[in-house]
């Protein structure tokens, strides 16, 4: 019998993809203490984004055999120690496309037509001639810059095109022919971006290269007035530097969904502020995506378990046909 371990109570839902291949699965964890003190001896993890996965937790677990993450990101697992291993990465990179992109642009148009303000206002009650003081934004004709050209800035694209706004953007992992099937205009720097955009949306997987990609010496680059947003991970931005240019007035708001340390304290400084629409790491998460990872990531380790190759391999060189 194969015995997979989850960091996360797995869903009544998706036991029966586990009947006669599981001899047990882990409870919910309170601590990552509590949660890895049942993983020795599991063949296979199905793994969210609360805990490191590095050599130092492998080696307490000789026996495995594949991680697979309910998730596009893996910033948590260190690849190199399980290649060093020989234990698996997988990942559910489709899952939370969709779901992602959506939530994307209703923080968009959150955080544009000042929904979060209004409401503020309707609550305080009083006399308020909105023909003449409210600000917000018709989208149409602005300029959406995007950091990232995956599958969810990709989708971000297409629906931020049907609003009828211009798009640009920053990867230098995207070809030219890929910008032009998605009618995107490709730009060469992110100062080019930060400079030319109305709204910069961030859509970077977390690595020591995009740490705080927007940052205190460069966030002053975006225009005055103009919104940011990140649904990607909270280490793309320095937040002290986003508060700092809010409280300036350089930056008219932000719509956020990640941060640097989650999940995000009562006392965040970007909760309570009327310029900043923000949620709790919910992005990827839908009644649709949610059957997408959860199914893919136990497949892929029953898979690897059975000496089959998964379809979402992070580090393939580990694979032997």
């Amino acid at each position: 019998m194969i015995k997979i371990w989850s960091d996360r109570a797995i869903p009544d839902k998706y036991l029966p993809l586990l009947e006669g291949v599981a001899e047990e699965t882990g409870g919910r964890a309170k601590t990552p203490t509590e949660s890895t003190s049942s993983l020795p001896g599991a063949d296979g993890a199905v793994v969210s984004a609360r805990i490191q996965y590095n050599g130092e937790l492998f080696d307490q677990v000789p026996t495995l055999k594949v991680i697979s993450r309910t998730g596009i990101g893996y910033d948590n697992i260190n690849i190199a120690d399980a290649t060093a291993r020989n234990i698996a990465v997988c990942h559910t990179p489709n899952g939370p496309t969709i779901s992602t992109a959506e939530l994307t642009i209703a923080l968009l148009f959150s955080v544009t037509r000042q929904i979060k303000q209004c409401e503020a206002d309707m609550i305080e009650g009083g006399n308020r001639e909105y023909m003449y003081t409210y600000k917000g934004w018709e989208l149409a004709g602005k300029t959406l810059g995007l950091v990232g050209l995956g599958r969810i800035g990709g989708h971000v694209s297409k629906i931020a095109r049907g609003i009828g706004m211009k798009i640009i953007v920053f990867d230098p992992f995207i070809t030219p022919d890929r910008a032009v099937e998605l009618g995107v205009n490709l730009v060469s720097t992110l100062e080019d971006v930060l400079r030319s955009a109305d709204v910069v949306s961030l859509h970077l997987p977390l690595s020591d290269d995009t740490h705080y990609t927007i940052n205190t010496e460069n966030i002053g680059l975006m225009k005055k007035g103009a919104y940011l947003l990140n649904c990607a991970r909270g280490g793309l931005l320095e937040e002290k530097a986003l508060l700092g240019a809010l409280n300036s007035g350089h930056l008219a708001g932000a719509g956020i969904d990640v941060y640097e340390k989650e999940p995000a304290p009562p006392d965040h400084p970007y909760l309570n502020r009327l310029d900043i629409v923000a949620t709790p790491h919910i992005a990827g998460v839908t009644d649709v995506s949610r059957d997408s990872l959860w199914t893919t990531a136990i497949k892929q380790v029953i898979q690897v378990c059975q000496g089959e190759r998964p379809p979402h391999l992070v580090n393939p060189e580990i694979w032997k046909d």
